[in-house]
């Protein structure tokens, strides 16, 4: 029997087509963005696998697969998955929750999770943590990014289509908290201000390391 879809999922599908015009490209007007990303690159270059967490139509995953990262990605939009596979033929997209990845124990390299971890409740983003430091091999990096602040938001249009969205607000020491707890050793979390054609949140950037060795 097929899972019925969550708000969120049934949503992202909804709105794909609206959201992939608009974001694809976004990196093109990112440069704070683009300087992190290839210095993410540059760490995990030649380790194996990454995997790109709520990939939406992959242009995360592009950008370092075109650095030299062997990449795949999850979303659990199908939608989003579809057009990620057809904007991105050499990267494998499936669909997938990061409250429960279906990969092993210690077999990636990397993980990159772009604005994504904001769909889940306070609750959950330790969960969700947890279950990427179970999937990274001993020394393998975590970059997850977020909507800095404290609350919630919810959207309930967009593109002029009924969705329904919440987004948790997080400040740093707190993601950096949940990084800890769930095992990584915090090295930086860096911020900026949005830019003008974003929506007005501070932009957070953590990165992290699972130790090579169990403490």
């Amino acid at each position: 029997m097929k899972k019925p879809q969550s708000e969120i999922e049934a949503s992202y599908d909804s709105v794909a087509e609206n959201f992939v015009e608009e974001f694809f490209g976004e990196l093109e007007r990112k440069p704070f963005d683009r300087e992190l990303l290839d210095a993410f690159a540059e760490s995990v270059r030649g380790g194996g696998r990454v995997c790109d967490i709520g990939c939406g139509p992959g242009q995360i995953a592009r950008r370092l697969r075109d650095r030299g990262v062997e990449m795949r990605g999850i979303d659990l939009s199908r939608e989003m998955v579809k057009f990620a596979r057809r904007l991105n033929p050499d990267i494998p997209f499936e669909q997938g929750d990061m409250l429960s990845l279906d990969v092993p124990d210690a077999s990636l390299a990397g993980i990159v999770c772009f604005y994504a971890i904001i769909h889940l409740g306070r609750k959950d983003a330790p969960r969700a943590l947890a279950e990427m430091h179970r999937a990274l091999r001993p020394g393998g990096r975590l970059l997850v990014s977020f909507h800095g602040g404290g609350g919630e938001l919810h959207r309930d249009r967009w593109y002029d289509k009924p969705v329904s969205i919440g987004v948790t607000l997080f400040e740093k020491e707190e993601m950096s908290g949940y990084m800890e707890a769930a095992g990584f050793e915090v090295e930086r979390v860096v911020e900026r201000e949005p830019y003008e054609f974003e929506y007005p949140t501070r932009r957070v950037y953590a990165f992290g390391r699972k130790p090579a060795r169990a403490k």
